[in-house]
C-alpha cells in the first residue's frame, strides 16, 4: 500500500491518509501498536528500496521518522513536553503544537516555510488527537515514539481515578511537602511494579524514574506532572459530584 505512493517524490497529505487509513486496522481513528510498528516498518523499506528520501508530507522529511530521529528515549520526549506545555495545563494545543514542530526543524536545520509548518500541524492533530478535543494530551503525543522507547503504553494499563491517585499521592509524599523527589517517587514505582508484575519491569524502575522526573520543576515532582502518566482522569477538572 505504502510503496504505491512513496515511489513518487512527494505525495499530499490526503495520499499519506489514504495510507494512514489503510494501518488504522480497527478502524478506531488512530493507529498504534503493531499498526504504527507495520506503518513505519513499511515505510523505512520503502525508503530504501525507492532510494531517495521517503515524503509522506508535502515538507523536506518524513514527519514519523523524523520525529523518532530527533527525540531518541522517552526523557528526551518528557523534556520536551515540559517545555512546551507552555501553560502546564497537561496538555500540547495546537499553538504550542506548531512552536515544538518548529523549534524540531529548526535544530535539524530543515527548511521549511509557514504554509508547510501549518499543514505539518494539522495533520499530526489529524493523526494523533484520538478525541478530537484540538490538542494532544500526553499519551497521545507519546505515540510517536518507538514501543520499545514508550513506557507509558505500560503505564496505560495501571492508571488510577482520580481519588485513588490522590490517596496514592499523599501516601507516597512522605514529607508532605506537596510534591515527591526522586527517593519518594523510587519507592513508589517499586510498590507500583511489585503489585503489576505482568505490566511493569523492576528492572526498569531507573528508566521509569527517570523519564517520570524529566516532568518535575527542579528535581520537584508536583501531583499535577505525576498525574499526567498515573491518573485516568484529568486532576485539573471539578470533581464530579
Amino acid at each position: 500500500m505504502a510503496n504505491a505512493y512513496l515511489q513518487g517524490v512527494e505525495i499530499s497529505a490526503s495520499q499519506f491518509l489514504d495510507i494512514f487509513h489503510h494501518y488504522d486496522n480497527d478502524g478506531n481513528g488512530y493507529i498504534e501498536g503493531k499498526e504504527l510498528q507495520s506503518f513505519i516498518k513499511e515505510l523505512q523499506q520503502a525508503r530504501k528500496q525507492a532510494g531517495l528520501l521517503v515524503q509522506i508530507l508535502p515538507t523536506e522529511e518524513n514527519f514519523l521518522l523524523f520525529f523518532r530521529q530527533q527525540l531518541k528515549s522517552c526523557a528526551e520526549f518528557m523534556q520536551a513536553w515540559r517545555c512546551y506545555d507552555a501553560d502546564h495545563s497537561g496538555y500540547i494545543e495546537a499553538d504550542e503544537l506548531k512552536n515544538f514542530l518548529k523549534d524540531l526543524l529548526q535544530k535539524a536545520k530543515k527548511p521549511y516555510d509557514e504554509k508547510k509548518l501549518d499543514e505539518y500541524t494539522h495533520t499530526t492533530l489529524k493523526i494523533f488527537d484520538s478525541n478530537h478535543d484540538g490538542k494532544l494530551c500526553l499519551a497521545e503525543m507519546a505515540r510517536l515514539l518507538p514501543d520499545e522507547e514508550n513506557f507509558l503504553l505500560k503505564f496505560q494499563n495501571v492508571k488510577m481515578v482520580r481519588r485513588e491517585f490522590n490517596k496514592i499521592f499523599e501516601l507516597y509524599d512522605q514529607d508532605e511537602n506537596g510534591y515527591m523527589d526522586e527517593n519518594e517517587l523510587d519507592a513508589l514505582l517499586k510498590d507500583l511494579c511489585e503489585k503489576n508484575k505482568k505490566v511493569l519491569e523492576v528492572n526498569k524502575i531507573p528508566t521509569y524514574k527517570t523519564a517520570i522526573m524529566a516532568l518535575s520543576d527542579g528535581g520537584k515532582l508536583y501531583r499535577t506532572e505525576l498525574a499526567l502518566v498515573l491518573c485516568a482522569e484529568d486532576i485539573s477538572a471539578p470533581a464530579p459530584l
